[in-house]
């Protein structure tokens, strides 16, 4: 999770591209490395979060309100962070599907 929001560094109306696809991306990996039994269903749903927080930052962009947007990814770096504590060996196995 920490390295798919390190692409984001701030974000704006071109950055909308690109944060759909980490969504796609996220959506689909997170839920075969649940199917697998390579996550635990609780860093699943944890990791939902970002996937959500993501998607608002979507809506925000789009609402032409980026600087709520750029706070909101601010907010989602530092809750991925709490999540790398308790799952620390969930963002390799997110890029290892890279």
């Amino acid at each position: 999770m920490i390295t798919s929001l390190s692409r984001f560094q701030t974000v704006d109306d071109r950055s909308i591209p690109p944060i759909r696809e980490e969504v796609e991306y996220l959506l689909d990996t997170l839920e075969v490395l649940r199917a697998t039994n390579e996550i635990s269903n609780d860093a699943f749903l944890e990791s939902g979060s970002i996937q959500g927080g993501l998607t608002l930052i979507l809506n925000l962009l789009a609402q032409g309100i980026p600087d709520e947007a750029n706070s909101q990814l601010i907010r989602l770096k530092q809750r991925a962070n709490s999540i790398h504590e308790k799952f620390p060996e969930l963002d390799t196995k997110v890029e290892s599907r890279r």
